[in-house]
């Protein structure tokens, strides 16, 4: 393939289908840098690929999907400014990858876990799987395209209610509010991955490939992550966003001042 993929993520190409998969379960699959890079590239080589029509994106382990940035590590760096490979103010996660993504929710999906879901097309969840935008709590915000997508995907009060409370939901309640498709026993994740992918394949590729593309672009989104970039920038440069990763690091109750 020619990628340089960091250990912490793998793809496969099973036929027509590629399977991405993060795999660092010993830290609740959160992103580092090197793998949000890393899901860049085999995402672009999976667009850019002929052969292949449908992907699977998922995550080892049972307890997490993704926790998002790995806070020790991550938010400092864009407390100091560090883009982490998305230096443009209009990208977010997968917003250019015109073919389809398939995504197995293994388990707790939030942060930027439940960014990139939301640039993802059919999602599919184990039982025990939960849902939640907690940055709030920290003192930031999910700038990875939340606020604009969220409230394009679900109901306006409950996008509301997960983005200002930082509180979490089950699988059966993301079911209930159309941000997920179907709830499966975590034994068949794979496999009804596997299954819709394999029906997608089945499909005209320029047609299915043309859909999304038209779909998205219709959006045109592009201005509001502008949006979203440029005011969050406030909050990641406050007082509060240093005191959250410092509370949550001590595992204490942080002091808020509104700076």
């Amino acid at each position: 393939m020619g990628l340089n993929l960091p250990a912490s993520l793998s793809y496969e190409k099973r036929g027509r289908i590629a399977i991405i998969t993060m795999n660092r379960p010993e830290a609740m699959n959160s992103l580092t840098k090197e793998m949000l890079i890393g899901l860049e590239a085999a995402f672009e080589d999976y667009n850019n690929d002929p052969d292949l029509r449908c992907a699977i994106f998922t995550a080892s382990g049972d307890r997490a999907f993704c926790t998002g940035l790995d806070l020790k590590v991550a938010l400092p760096a864009l407390n100091e400014g560090d883009a982490l490979g998305y230096e443009d103010p209009a990208k977010r996660p997968f917003q250019n990858v015109y073919k389809p993504i398939v995504t197995a929710v293994n388990g707790v999906c939030v942060a930027g876990g439940l960014e990139f879901l939301l640039g993802t097309d059919i999602r599919i969840a184990a039982e025990h799987a939960k849902f939640g935008l907690a940055e709030v709590r920290w003192a930031v915000v999910p700038a990875g395209g939340s606020h604009v997508r969220l409230p394009q995907q679900i109901p306006w009060a409950i996008a509301m209610e997960m983005l200002l409370t930082g509180s979490t939901i089950d699988a059966q309640r993301a079911y209930d509010i159309g941000l997920i498709n179907k709830v499966v026993p975590a034994e068949r994740l794979l496999d009804e991955a596997l299954a819709y992918a394999e029906r997608i394949c089945e499909n005209g590729p320029l047609a299915v490939r043309t859909a999304k593309e038209i779909a998205l672009r219709a959006l045109n989104n592009e201005p509001a992550f502008v949006l979203e970039k440029t005011m969050s920038a406030r909050v990641f440069a406050s007082e509060d966003a240093r005191e959250g990763p410092r509370a949550f690091a001590a595992k204490c109750k942080p002091e808020y001042t509104g700076r």
